[in-house]
């Protein structure tokens, strides 16, 4: 068990080291084509959009069963009574 614990932690901070070590690239850095970037702007758009539509479709859906809880709440709310 000592064993097995032992080799545990050797291989947390293994993998620790090796998480924090900067990535060796041994292809040279080439600048990204502007198609590939308009491509990417335009799918970024798409999703960014998509996200607002369901942001919206979330909004609407909440405040339709706020107003609907809200009509039961007076429903079933006793009528106000005057005292004299």
């Amino acid at each position: 068990m000592n064993k097995l614990l032992a080799t545990l932690i050797a291989g947390f901070f293994a993998a620790g080291a090796f998480a924090q070590a900067p990535a060796a690239s041994t292809v040279p850095a080439t600048p990204a084509t502007p198609a590939v970037t308009a491509a990417s702007a335009k799918t970024d758009a798409k999703v960014d959009q998509k996200a607002a539509q369901h942001q919206a479709k979330a909004e609407a859906r909440a405040a339709k069963q706020k107003a609907k809880a809200e009509a039961k709440a007076a429903k079933t709310a006793p009528a106000a009574t005057v005292q004299k």
